[in-house]
């Protein structure tokens, strides 16, 4: 797929998400003050989130899309991820805030302080019908996310799924609330929904910070790589390797061994089917940069980064 078709999809992906999380968003906050439901109004802010990462994303295509330029060499591809990262800041303190409101809230009604309302009907309708939404739209993102190869769709069809179980619990919480009379139950619901909230932004920082540190825990990645360099005849010891992430495209350099005796025309040939090799090997390649050595004359000279093919088989 071209870039011109992926930044498509990931518009669409984006529009269908922004739609659907607004709708989601409004009736649970509305409802969920309506009905003074914690749960719902922390599954509301859950849906915030959503609409926050769909306006993002939206955005992030149209920056991504433009060309590299003299202050972006490699592109402007990491805008994704530094989206991602501003996403995950959000979302953690979105839950945080919950946790010290429901907190507070359990806190009063140990002291015989306040009484907490019922939870109203509406709020488990409401409740139900986001689940079933919620569904349709991680369904949506989650096709158009593998068309596309975008990491953010991805990640998102990923949130929404979890969405989909938090609002589960949230109704949970609602029904015991309501068909027990017990409405303390709807705070306790919420305490749990804002440990699951932050619990996920501080996930996805960590997934996030192996991408920007140029990290990459996929030994399959590199084992394709050298797969893909030992099929070229006159390709020797790949070393150095290093892979590291751009959003949903992958930037490869290495190190390979040729003849010495070879010209310099002959062994940049080799370079070539070795970068041709390896693009028909891994999907999402951006680019390769391939370093020549004459084989067998091993560099007195530490090497200090880069991964052969011994450190993946051990």
């Amino acid at each position: 797929m071209n870039s011109g078709n992926r930044v498509k999809l990931v518009r669409i992906a984006s529009l269908i998400s922004l739609i659907g999380n607004i709708i989601i968003c409004i009736a649970k906050l509305v409802i969920g003050i309506y009905a003074k439901s914690l749960s719902v109004i922390g599954d509301g802010l859950d849906s915030a989130a959503d609409v926050i990462i769909a306006v993002m994303t939206l955005a992030v295509s149209f920056i991504i899309s433009r060309p590299s330029d003299k202050e972006h060499p490699w592109g402007h591809q990491r805008a994704e991820t530094m989206a991602s990262l501003i996403l995950a800041f959000i979302i953690t303190i979105a839950g945080f805030q919950l946790f010290i409101t429901a907190g507070g809230k359990l806190i009063n009604v140990y002291k015989n302080s306040v009484i907490l309302p019922m939870p109203h009907i509406l709020a488990i309708i409401v409740t139900l019908s986001s689940i079933t939404i919620k569904l349709l739209l991680a369904l949506s993102q989650h096709i158009l996310g593998k068309k596309a190869g975008s990491m953010i769709i991805q990640a998102n069809a990923k949130n929404m799924t979890n969405d989909v179980i938090l609002s589960a619990s949230v109704l949970t919480g609602l029904a015991i609330s309501h068909f027990f009379k017990a409405p303390f139950f709807d705070a306790i619901t919420a305490l749990l929904v804002s440990l699951w909230i932050m619990k996920s932004g501080i996930e996805l920082f960590m997934e996030l910070n192996v991408e920007l540190m140029d990290g990459n825990t996929n030994d399959i990645l590199y084992k394709q790589l050298f797969e893909a360099v030992n099929s070229v005849e006159g390709a020797h010891n790949p070393h150095r390797a290093r892979i590291r992430r751009m959003a949903s495209l992958l930037d490869i350099d290495l190190d390979i061994e040729v003849d010495a005796k070879m010209s310099i025309c002959e062994g940049h040939c080799i370079a070539e089917k070795v970068t041709s090799a390896i693009k028909a090997k891994i999907e999402n390649v951006y680019d390769v940069m391939v370093h020549i050595e004459p084989y067998g004359i091993h560099n007195c000279e530490e090497e200090g980064f880069g991964l052969s093919e011994k450190d993946i088989n051990n």
